[in-house]
């Protein structure tokens, strides 16, 4: 067989696009279970890693409250800045396959340092008593040498594995379209069964046994995660990758701002190859819109366009489908900006939902107490059961009534996400108005927990949930179809970074409501002890904003033109 009609890469991964045979025995849901497995094991080890880090951070490398919290944020936040890294490497050089397993090693060896950080004698901190430790420099650097080693390689998975995931169902066949879909949603819930292990099961590990254990765990479910997807290597189908996304983009801002004094022809006097594929590699052609016209002057044919050689040069004329897939960037910016608010509000489950909860009744029965913190098992637990609900029960209903494969669009789903934040908002605010007016009554003011039970909060954690099913899976399966072919890991990148730039949000809204409302000697809305506050303000102002992001998501909505591919990419 020779080397085009070879069925396998130089990486054993399967290329079945010459032989239609092939098709059949790789992609769909056979390849799937192992993708999830990978993720399902990768999210348990990163949460059972990230849920009690700053207690970590305190207690055992003896850092104060602020710092603790500083490190952990600015960790989390790296992780979800280095997908932008993975995803460009992906798209550009690497291909999806490779991208993950190469990220995983790194994953499976900081996961494998920090194990040792914290359980060599030598290398973990000493302690007098068990949350009474004190760490040196170098056991400090090894353990935050571990730390970023490890989000490096989340950096690598977490633009890939969902896009790597969807492509092993061909557009081309309805019946595996609509399975895609489905993939979605049970990939988020793979992450949620994981992040519910992890959050119950390993903090408890971690608090009763020890932090060595507490992170070894974690390492061998990462490693578990690795040894899942390579058991899949000859089932998936790959998309080869189509070069630098960036180099592709600039060649058209370049040559649209060369010829700005040309007039835009009509569509059809505007250039494209005239093979069947697309000049980029694994990406189909796309049809030409009619938004952002001046950028098809990039795509007008002139006689200095060609080089000495008779080739095209790509800085002054591009491809009508290069030029789609700016505009289709483009596009997908103001929906991605929409997502920045939700994120925000997502966000309070472990910042103000937590110190709520802390003034309220943690007790279950006369001697367990629930720590405040672990109410976000019920947002685990509403994803749960939403997925299946979704999936099974919404999707095949709403098909009925609207023709559409996935029952509504992907934007129609993330509106209903939208407009269900605002209500948990609203639901946290209430509680903390009926919360404090108790206090006041009762002059509860100076009780570590007023005696209101702390699962008051359940519904704010249930709608968070749910509205994180039509949300955050809608946007992963709307970036990775509205993202061009060969861009499509940095489409899921993009997705990622709404929920870092949400925290950062989230945190500047916290610092200029502090300021103001500290002035003239004022306890502020967030002070130390929130039966002094106004949290509900807090509450209220992300509801308000939640809802002005959702009008102009409406209008946005409106305006947007899906992505219109010709032809297959298979």
């Amino acid at each position: 067989m020779g080397e085009e009609d070879s069925i396998y890469t130089q990486d054993g991964t399967v290329d079945y696009r010459g032989d239609p045979a092939v098709r059949t025995q790789t992609g769909t849901w056979r390849a799937c279970p192992y993708i999830l497995g990978n993720e399902f094991c990768e999210r348990l080890a990163y949460y059972g890693m990230s849920s009690n880090l700053v207690l970590y951070f305190k207690n055992h490398l003896n850092q104060h409250s602020a710092t603790a919290s500083q490190n952990a944020n600015n960790w989390s936040g790296t992780c979800y800045i280095t997908p932008l890294i993975g995803a460009f490497l992906a798209d550009a050089y690497l291909g999806r396959y490779r991208t993950i397993a190469a990220f995983s090693i790194v994953y499976v060896f900081g996961m494998t340092l920090l194990t040792l950080s914290a359980s060599v004698p030598g290398l973990k901190p000493t302690c007098v008593a068990k949350d009474d430790c004190h760490a040196t420099t170098a056991q400090s650097a090894l353990c935050f040498s571990a730390l970023y080693l490890i989000a490096l390689g989340t950096g690598g998975i977490k633009p890939c594995v969902s896009s790597y995931g969807a492509d092993q169902f061909d557009d081309a066949n309805e019946t595996e379209k609509k399975h895609k879909s489905s993939f979605f949603n049970w990939f988020y819930l793979s992450i949620n069964v994981g992040a519910l292990i992890a959050s119950s099961v390993l903090v408890w590990v971690q608090e009763n046994v020890s932090w060595g254990w507490g992170f070894g765990i974690p390492a061998i479910a990462m490693a578990i995660a690795v040894v899942s997807f390579f058991s899949g290597t000859r089932l998936y189908r790959n998309q080869k990758p189509g070069g630098s996304p960036f180099t592709r983009i600039c060649q058209v801002l370049v040559a649209s701002f060369r010829k700005y004094k040309l007039k835009v022809p009509e569509s059809k006097a505007l250039y494209e190859t005239t093979d069947s594929e697309s000049s980029i590699v694994g990406s189909r052609k796309l049809d030409h819109t009619d938004d952002f016209r001046f950028f098809d002057k990039a795509a007008v044919e002139l006689e200095s366009d060609q080089t000495l050689k008779g080739s095209v040069n790509p800085w002054k004329l591009c491809t009508v489908t290069q030029v789609e897939e700016l505009k289709a960037i483009i596009r997908l910016l103001p929906v991605w900006a929409t997502g920045i608010t939700f994120a925000a509000v997502y966000s309070q489950m472990s910042t103000l939902f937590v110190l709520q909860g802390d003034k309220m009744d943690p007790h279950i029965g006369p001697k367990f107490e629930i720590p405040a913190a672990s109410l976000s098992i019920f947002d685990t637990l509403s994803v749960i059961f939403w997925v299946p609900i979704y999936d099974r029960v919404i999707v095949p209903v709403a098909r009925k009534y609207t023709g559409h494969p996935n029952g509504i669009t992907q934007l129609q789903r993330m509106g209903i996400g939208l407009f269900i934040s605002i209500l948990a908002m609203l639901s946290a605010a209430i509680l903390e108005l009926v919360r404090l007016r108790e206090v006041k009554m009762h002059n509860y003011y100076e009780l570590k927990h007023m005696p209101m039970s702390i699962f008051w909060q359940v519904p704010q954690y249930f709608l968070i949930g749910c509205a994180e099913v039509f949300t955050f899976i809608g946007q992963l399966e709307f970036f990775y179809e509205q993202a061009p072919d060969a861009m499509r890991s940095l489409g899921s990148a993009l997705s990622l970074t709404t929920i870092a730039l949400g925290n950062y949000l989230s945190s500047l809204l916290m610092t200029i409501v502090t300021k103001v409302g500290t002035k003239n000697g004022r306890l502020g809305w967030i002070p130390d002890n929130l039966n002094y506050g106004h949290v509900h303000y807090f509450f209220f102002l992300l509801g308000i904003m939640s809802v002005k992001n959702l009008i102009a998501f409406l209008f946005i909505a409106k305006w947007y033109k899906y992505k219109r591919p010709i032809g297959t990419l298979r």
